[in-house]
């Protein structure tokens, strides 16, 4: 089920344990910049992303499996294309929420997730809707 804004408030000040897939080093990116006032807004950032080795101070992950514990949110900045298989990876740790970022949507991803019985947004982005909060 996609959440509404009133959705995403709980979401936001629920669940703090936020896996950012495709999160980049460099700090230039918008990645990086989400996920780095995420982190000072409180937040525990995991990056995933097999390419590096860390992120904003933190061990990089080279998948959703790596992590152990639990996932509140997967915040994902991968292509359209990629939504499908990263929703099948959060559903197989059981993430709480799916989040893809602005700009990105995917009708696959969003069956995959129903079946999971996971939460999602889409679409919308993480900084810009904690400011609604």
């Amino acid at each position: 089920m996609e959440l509404t804004r009133e959705d995403i408030k709980n979401v936001l000040k629920t669940k703090t344990r936020i896996a950012v897939v495709g999160l980049s080093d460099n700090p230039g990116r918008t990645s990086y910049m989400v996920a780095e006032y995420m982190q000072n807004a409180g937040y525990d950032i995991l990056p995933v992303n097999p390419n590096i080795t860390e992120a904003l101070g933190v061990k990089a992950y080279s998948s959703l499996q790596e992590i152990e514990g639990p996932v509140h949110i997967v915040n994902v900045f991968r292509r359209n294309e990629f939504l499908p298989e990263v929703a099948r990876e959060a559903a197989a740790i059981s993430a709480d929420v799916f989040w893809a970022q602005l700009g990105l949507r995917s009708d696959e991803a969003a069956a995959v997730l129903q079946e999971a019985g996971i939460p999602y947004i889409m679409n919308k982005c993480i900084k810009v809707e904690h400011a609604f909060i």
